[in-house]
């Protein structure tokens, strides 16, 4: 069998032009005073490479054009939709209001466990992250729908913000795109 590594051409990735059209996965990113604009950009490239709907950066995280961001993001910033909002509370809300699902990936009481999550309507769904050392703010998780968990099995109680983000939006992905199987 062979596994010779496959060209950028051979990928048939979309153009810039070509994903701007495209049609985008009805989920959206909330982060909610991420320190790291690494974490930032790194976040972004996640949100371009499924396709996801928007950015909403909230509080004390950066903005584009930071040259932390832009290192890591690759390009994304330039692809994918974003928008600034300081009161990360009150973004929740409107997005909750405006009929959105709002979900916190954050260690609670109560929360639902990442493999037992079933992403439905309502649609587009919110995911907030939060704060590499405090994580999402109290009153964020208060006015979200739930929150999810990543399961965790060693001495650490958490996973880097854009690995989790990262993780939870390819289970989101494959649930949306192909059925949740």
């Amino acid at each position: 069998m062979q596994r010779r590594k496959l060209s950028l051409q051979e990928l048939g990735r979309l153009t810039p032009a070509q994903y701007t059209g495209s049609e985008k996965l009805p989920v959206v990113l909330v982060l909610d005073d991420i320190r790291s604009a690494n974490n930032v950009g790194s976040l972004f490239r996640t949100a371009d490479g499924f396709a996801l709907q928007h950015v909403y950066l909230c509080g004390i995280t950066a903005t584009p054009p930071h040259r932390d961001i832009l290192k890591t993001a690759l390009g994304a910033t330039a692809t994918v939709a974003w928008s600034y909002h300081e009161d990360c509370a009150g973004l929740v809300r409107q997005l909750a209001a405006g009929g959105a699902q709002v979900q916190c990936l954050e260690q609670t009481e109560n929360s639902t466990p990442l493999h037992r999550f079933q992403a439905a309507p309502p649609l587009p769904l919110a995911l907030v992250v939060g704060n590499e050392v405090s994580g999402v703010h109290q009153e964020v998780i208060d006015a979200a729908h739930g929150t999810i968990e990543i399961e965790q099995y060693g001495t650490k109680h958490s996973l880097n913000v854009a690995v989790s983000a990262g993780m939870a939006v390819w289970e989101l992905s494959r649930q949306l795109r192909h059925g949740k199987g």
